[in-house]
């Protein structure tokens, strides 16, 4: 497909763009302007979790550290942390410039995932991708403005992959070798910062060994492992540094089966269908899915099924009839892609109900399903393919109705997410603002007037240490006023050695009331004030009650 040609005007070369591809960067300005706005404003919301990415990236732009894995884990890369590493070292701690990276990456995702969709399928389909795509309410951006690692990355590089691999069936990528080093450069990468994005791997992987394996018994292969070996040398050097039980693989394991005994298939199942796949689409405000907004869950397993089928025919067709100037393998590999991407999802969402998480906590966990927006043009053909059919008359009487359906359901699917999405900006964004601000507000005061060494929950004390710029150090501690997820031990140790450590508390939080109950006999027991919030402690000796 060609989507833009050089034209020579007054001696300089220009690329001019057909109607789709100028519709679709409208649709992408408009998606990336927004999320922009998003960003400036730090919504959504930030917390301590983006904080410790945001604290790593600090400390790598310092010198002072090279983390590979996030703090305390074994198992989440910080490739995001090193993007942003160099923003801040100029710019100093803000949540803005922490997320410009995974904001050009979503830019970047729109690119490449227009660009596939019309290679695979047609130039006005992928015009509606991106339009989809473009939209998002807070579950949504969540996912792609959040510095939370992993899947603002994984997914250009698994886009980018089966954009080389189809390039390199199609004899259209002229430096073969540095392709090849690229694609396994993108596996490595990906491996190292989201294990959640392993079934596209494994699927692109498949489709590259089916395009080209003649060539990887060449130098081809060998820099095909090169690259994923260097992509994925962080983790293979940390592993082999780990301790006993320390392995990315044993700390995964036991992570996954934390969450207790499983409830039933059906449980589950409802859970990553009814909710999990329309929450990731973009189709639910972020507190859930009703029921007008479940329908798109139990019509996707449906459209895989008939992507799948639709991609079969495809491929048996091209490879009964191939274009005289292609070869019978750049015909096919079109359709190999596309089952590779139903594939992919079919996995991802299978590795999803099989967490009791599906069932017991699915608006919470319904970010892991995030990687399935790169099976949207799959999963969406089949309704297009249908719609187009009937629209141009070439069905009759059944394939009318068939397409009128599809089209409808096609509508319902653009009308809904933009609703959700028109609703979360117009409306949805208050709460994030008030929540940042008082945040903000508490990290002034402290960093003021102090103390500048204080206990706090989890999701107070990283935040409220990235918002000082490490003035001000927090140790975390649980409901029980006892050592909690600490991530970073230095902070903890800095706080423990301090000779009149503060508490900073949520007003009328259980670790407020325990507090207020642990102080209540003595004469330094009021807070020193309030803030945003919070009530900020200060007793006059220190108050350590897990020693």
């Amino acid at each position: 497909m060609v989507v833009s040609h050089p034209e020579q005007h007054r001696g300089r070369w220009r690329p001019r763009l057909d109607r789709p591809a100028l519709v679709a960067l409208v649709f992408g300005l408009v998606g990336v302007g927004y999320r922009l706005v998003l960003t400036l404003y730090t919504v959504p919301v930030s917390n301590s979790d983006e904080a410790t990415f945001g604290l790593a990236a600090l400390h790598i732009g310092q010198g002072r550290e090279r983390p590979v894995f996030l703090y305390g884990q074994h198992y989440m890369g910080m490739l995001e942390s090193y993007l942003a590493a160099p923003l801040l070292a100029l710019a100093g701690p803000s949540w803005p410039v922490l997320r410009l990276p995974v904001l050009a990456l979503y830019a970047v995702f729109l690119y490449l995932v227009y660009r596939l969709t019309r290679r695979l399928y047609t130039p006005w389909f992928a015009v509606l991708v991106v339009g989809l795509l473009a939209l998002g309410p807070e579950r949504v951006v969540r996912d792609q403005l959040t510095v939370v690692g992993g899947r603002p990355e994984v997914k250009p590089a698994v886009l980018l992959m089966l954009l080389i691999t189809v390039g390199l069936a199609a004899g259209s990528v002229r430096h073969r070798r540095p392709a090849f080093a690229l694609f396994g450069l993108l596996a490595g990468l990906a491996a190292w910062s989201d294990w959640l994005i392993l079934p596209y791997l494994a699927v692109a992987a498949l489709a590259l060994v089916w395009a080209v394996r003649r060539e990887l018994f060449g130098w081809a292969g060998l820099l095909l492992v090169a690259g994923f070996v260097v992509g994925v040398a962080p983790m293979i050097i940390d592993n082999l540094r780990a301790g006993p039980g320390e392995d990315s693989l044993t700390v995964f394991r036991e992570v996954s089966t934390k969450a207790g005994p499983l409830p039933p298939w059906s449980d589950r199942i409802r859970g990553g269908l009814l909710d999990g796949v329309p929450l990731a689409h973009g189709l639910c405000p972020v507190d859930g899915c009703g029921r007008g907004q479940q329908w798109f869950g139990l019509l996707y397993p449906a459209l895989l099924v008939a992507a799948a089928a639709l991609a079969l025919v495809a491929y048996r067709r091209a490879a009964g009839t191939p274009p005289a100037e292609s070869t019978p393998r750049a015909a096919r590999v079109g359709p190999v892609v596309q089952l590779a991407l139903v594939v992919g999802a079919a996995l991802t969402l299978l590795s999803y109900v099989r967490s009791p998480l599906a069932a017991t906590s699915p608006l919470d966990n319904a970010r892991y399903l995030s990687v399935l927006q790169l099976s949207l043009p799959a999963v969406l053909w089949p309704l297009w393919a249908v719609a187009v059919a009937c629209w141009r008359g070439t069905v009759g009487a059944l394939g009318r109705l068939t397409g009128a359906l599809a089209t409808a359901v096609l509508a319902a699917l653009a009308t809904t997410t933009l609703v959700v999405t028109v609703l979360f900006a117009t409306s949805g964004t208050a709460a994030s603002r008030t929540e940042e601000r008082q945040a903000r507000e508490l990290a002034s005061a402290l960093r003021a007037d102090g103390p500048h060494e204080v206990y706090g929950d989890y999701w107070t004390c990283n935040r409220l240490i990235f918002n000082t710029d490490e003035t001000v150090v927090c140790g975390v501690l649980d409901g029980n006023l006892s050592p909690g997820q600490n991530r970073y031990r230095p902070y903890w140790r800095q706080v423990g050695r301090a000779a009149r450590p503060g508490y900073v508390v949520e007003i009328d939080s259980p670790m407020d009331r325990r507090l207020r109950r642990l102080l209540a006999d003595r004469p330094d027991a009021a807070p020193v004030r309030e803030v945003g919030g919070y009530r900020v402690y200060h007793p006059d000796t220190p108050v350590r009650p897990w020693r």
